[in-house]
């Protein structure tokens, strides 16, 4: 039997993940406790409010279990706000802010400006064919990647969107928001080949 994918139901479009999985066919877990997460065999943290997501992993004792996970092997897909919590630097945290790590790179929050500023584009990404469209909600930027880290997508300007570092992958825009499940579908792969 396969264990399912657990989705971090703390803050964000978790229940937007969730939809994705279950249109794919691939039973899932909402996680909120240890427990639940140690029942998964990969795990997705959604897009939200990064500093949120700090806060309430914090108060649910799932911080320490994710961040030993993320740097243990453990697939982990990160989008928007996901990424955030993945990267090993966040260039314009709020104080007192960290991630859970794992991904040699840094990001800057919010990169693009505020909500009026989200946009959608049509993207090449490494690992899928044809091109993939991407909503950017108060997205975040790659601005640093380290040697170990695969960069999958840039926009037309050269800018990092789409990021993997063996187990982790982080991308800075919302496929499940676009009907766009193909970069789920390679991160089931990644789960797969774990």
């Amino acid at each position: 039997m396969v264990n399912p994918v657990g989705v971090l139901a703390l803050q964000g479009d978790f229940r937007e993940h969730a939809q994705v999985l279950d249109s794919l066919g691939r039973e899932f877990k909402l996680v909120r406790t240890v427990e639940e997460l140690s029942a998964c065999s990969g795990l997705i943290i959604p897009g939200g409010e990064s500093t949120v997501i700090q806060k309430l992993a914090v108060n649910y004792d799932l911080f320490e279990p994710i961040k030993d996970r993320a740097h243990s092997g453990f697939p982990i897909f990160g989008t928007c706000a996901g990424l955030i919590m993945l990267a090993d630097e966040i260039l314009d945290g709020i104080e007192g802010q960290i991630g859970f790590g794992g991904l040699d790179v840094a990001v800057r929050r919010n990169a693009f400006g505020n909500q009026l500023d989200s946009f959608e584009a049509d993207l090449q990404f490494d690992g899928v064919a044809g091109s993939v469209h991407a909503a950017f909600i108060r997205a975040p930027i790659v601005e640093r990647v380290g040697p170990s880290v695969r960069v999958l997508s840039k926009l037309e300007d050269g800018r990092i969107v789409a990021v993997r570092q063996q187990n982790l992958l982080g991308i800075s825009f919302h496929p499940e928001v676009t009907g766009e499940n193909r970069i789920h579908e390679y991160f089931l792969e990644m789960i797969s080949n774990a």
